[in-house]
């Protein structure tokens, strides 16, 4: 059983919105600190942003524009992003680890979705 399963991708103008849901099982989800991470062509996965039960973190170069936030009772988090820039271009994955510091460093433990297509056109 995959337990986290994303989705809301697809191709959107620079300047557009998307919002990307990931779906956890009540295992998972319900205390763990679930992450969104993304993947360029040609570079390795990178941080995005993740939330805990009380707090947010963003990696920088979405602080701003990006949004996460979750649902406990429907097991979803989500990723609003807003004002796209075609560096934004990338597979992006849904991701769980019980402590923030493993899961931005993409440690052991780490669950992961199987990754939605982002594509920004400038």
């Amino acid at each position: 059983q995959v337990p986290l399963v994303e989705s809301g991708g697809g191709l959107v103008q620079a300047g557009g919105s998307l919002t990307l849901s990931c779906v956890g099982s009540g295992r998972i989800f319900s205390s763990y600190i679930m992450g969104w991470f993304r993947q360029a062509p040609g570079k390795g996965r990178e941080y995005v942003a993740a939330i805990s039960s009380s707090s947010t973190n963003y990696e920088d170069s979405v602080k701003g524009r990006f949004t996460i936030s979750r649902d406990n009772a429907g097991n979803t988090v989500y990723l609003r992003m807003n004002d796209l820039k075609p560096e934004d271009t990338a597979v992006y994955y849904c991701a769980a680890n019980p402590d923030l510091m493993r899961l931005r460093r993409q440690l052991g433990g780490t669950y992961w979705g199987q990754g939605t297509q982002v594509t920004v056109s400038s």
